[in-house]
């Protein structure tokens, strides 16, 4: 715990038998007070393997919800343990832990309310191999994301998330979509109602057992990317107003 505040790591599984263990052993529990694993109906023994480890909070989707929906009872689930700090670490290793020290201490110090772990500062991405028609959409859709909604952001597109329980309360993501494109959809969210966010540079690592979406579900999400970005720039202008940046 960090100045007295409550940090809960949230591990939103699919399909993570494999790579869940070294994950989890690399959690920082001198600081880490509770871990929420919540597996969306995996066909291997994503579950069994969390229970064996010894964690407490497991929730098991029985029908397929999709990343955002998974990230929707992670973060429901968070805030019902009353964390100050939430923390998303993806199960299947492909961020290190070890920046959970980092991420922390800055939200607990209120330098940021949001962190994010960035692959693109530095050179994350193509040390970790990072496959190049994902990089080079990874950089398009970030400028014209930063163009759209007046940021200055490195990336859009990590996995690696920290969160005040603050702006978790403050922002509807519950009312997202279930799929990929949440990820966006919640950032837009976060920077509409007037927080900014911090990056740290983040290594990563792609591997046969790293969960990654295929090329035509990266084509759908940058189409949701982008279609989130010109919804962002209407509501911020006045020109059409949209229900996700509604208030809880």
């Amino acid at each position: 715990m960090i100045k007295n505040k409550k940090i809960v790591v949230v591990l939103p599984a699919y399909n993570a038998e494999k790579t869940l263990e070294i994950t989890y052993n690399e959690i920082p529990f001198d600081i880490v007070d509770d871990v929420v694993l919540v597996d969306d109906a995996s066909s291997d023994a994503t579950g069994e393997a969390g229970r064996k480890l010894g964690i407490k909070h497991i929730i098991r989707h029985e029908k397929n919800t999709g990343y955002g929906g998974n990230q929707k009872t992670c973060y429901n689930k968070a805030l019902e343990l009353d964390a100050d700090i939430v923390i998303m670490l993806h199960p299947d290793y492909q961020y290190t832990p070890k920046l959970i020290h980092s991420i922390s201490y800055i939200i607990a110090n209120d330098v940021y309310p949001v962190v994010l772990g960035s692959r693109i500062l530095g050179r994350g991405a193509d040390k970790g191999g990072m496959p190049k028609y994902k990089y080079i959409a990874n950089r398009f859709l970030t400028l014209f994301q930063n163009m759209m909604l007046g940021q200055k952001l490195s990336e859009y597109h990590t996995g690696y998330r920290a969160f005040s329980a603050d702006v978790l309360r403050s922002i509807n993501y519950n009312i997202n979509s279930d799929d990929f494109v949440f990820d966006n959809q919640m950032l837009s969210q976060i920077f509409m109602a007037g927080y900014e966010i911090a990056e740290v540079t983040c290594p990563t690592k792609y591997f046969e057992e790293a969960s990654s979406i295929n090329f035509s579900r990266s084509v759908k999400y940058g189409f949701g990317v982008l279609n989130t970005s010109f919804k962002h720039f209407l509501h911020k202008t006045g020109l059409r107003k949209n229900q996700i940046y509604s208030e809880k």
